[in-house]
């Protein structure tokens, strides 16, 4: 085991940036075949993989980054911003491969993560909300059951579940190769196409105890203070990012739009009313934005010094994601309102837009995390802590 206390902030930062930058363009020329995929293609996947994407979230003990919060929300913005949907794939592969390198003992993180530092390690996807069966058997698991949205799944090497052991019914993480699940081709949606968020089942696959984890731990095995946030906490992060991102890139191709038009007969985009939505939904994102980092900064402190996070901390963490999500939508709408003919015809507008309506159900941003946000910030429940989204009196 090899913990370390502080919160670590990665001086890799400003260069993983500029990598990221640096495939802006590549990225935006794959869009469409990657829709057409129903997955980012292979060059890009490679070249996300290879620019850190995801070893931005391995421990440092284990040859990681390990960026803070608000490093891993810049990042998934960045990345977010020059395509949504490989935004949300990475971001995905980011979350399920960090915590599993975090969360699991030193006999299987060696196995999976053997050489971080030189590419070799471990890509895990798969989903967490729906458990399946775990019979307890000498040594592990006899693993059964269905899962969901498995975003990023055709570049993974593992796969992440959410077990519920049989008898004690108590909730556990497992960490499995590829080949143990059935996958099923069936992502047929309108947004997020390339993101290959597929459904995959088993029945009876053995998974030793070593490579399962207490779904609700916050006491890593592996890397420092930023997974004592815990999976749920965690997930927030990138889901943050990715709307800014997509919320940013949105406003900006409008504005390319009006840019275009302006000047030509009737061009809506010269009128006061059309300046007006612009200056609001520009001060409604940078607003959210700016409140998100709040957030974050705030509980990086007490993080970075050992402290557990307090409930105010955790429902502040929740309501910046719900805000910052439901925040874009609108701006989304504004950008469809006033982009005209460039809202409905292939491009960059309308694949975000998509994306983003695809986007906004995931259940971290649902009307229920809400509602209980609420019930905690109004005083109905004084005395409720979250046990993943869920406010229990």
């Amino acid at each position: 085991m090899t913990v370390s206390i502080g919160l670590h902030v990665s001086p890799e930062f400003p260069a993983m940036l500029e990598r990221i930058d640096a495939l802006g363009a590549v990225l935006e020329a794959e869009a469409d075949a990657a829709e057409e995929l129903g997955r980012l293609t292979e060059d890009i996947a490679r070249a996300l993989l290879e620019a850190g994407i995801v070893v931005a979230a391995l421990p440092q003990s284990l040859g990681g980054y390990e960026f803070s919060p608000r490093q891993l929300i810049e990042t998934v913005e960045r990345v977010s911003y020059h395509d949504s949907a490989a935004g949300w794939t990475m971001m995905a592969l980011q979350l399920m491969t960090g915590t599993t390198a975090a969360y699991l003992d030193a006999v299987a993180a060696a196995d999976l993560f053997p050489d971080v530092a030189g590419g070799d390690h471990a890509l895990l996807a798969g989903h967490g909300t729906r458990p399946g069966r775990a019979v307890p058997v000498e040594g592990g698991y006899l693993v059964s059951g269905s899962w969901q949205f498995a975003s990023g799944m055709a570049h993974a090497t593992h796969v992440h579940s959410a077990i519920q052991v049989e008898g004690t019914g108590e909730l556990r993480v497992l960490a499995m190769p590829k080949s143990q699940v059935e996958l099923v081709d069936n992502w047929d949606v309108l947004g997020l196409r390339a993101t290959h968020s597929i459904d995959y089942h088993c029945a009876d696959e053995l998974v030793p105890t070593t490579y399962t984890y207490l779904a609700t731990t916050t006491q890593p095995a592996n890397g420092g203070a930023i997974y004592r946030l815990g999976l749920v906490n965690m997930s927030a992060i990138g889901h943050t990012g990715w709307a800014l991102g997509v919320g940013r890139r949105l406003l900006d191709e409008l504005k390319l739009v009006a840019s275009a038009k302006s000047g030509t007969r009737n061009a809506a985009v010269d009128t006061a009313h059309f300046h007006a939505a612009y200056a609001t939904a520009e001060a409604k994102l940078r607003s959210a934005r700016a409140w998100a980092m709040e957030v974050w900064r705030g509980i990086e402190g007490p993080l970075g010094a050992g402290e557990l996070l307090s409930t105010e901390q955790d429902t502040l963490l929740r309501l910046a994601l719900n805000h910052a999500t439901w925040t874009v939508q609108d701006v989304g709408q504004t950008v469809h309102r006033w982009a005209g003919t460039a809202a409905i015809r292939r491009g960059p507008i309308d694949r975000f837009l998509r994306d983003l309506g695809t986007g906004t159900q995931h259940i971290t941003s649902s009307p229920t995390v809400l509602q209980n946000c609420g019930k905690w910030l109004s005083g109905a429940q004084p005395q409720a802590h979250w046990e993943f989204l869920d406010l229990t009196p």
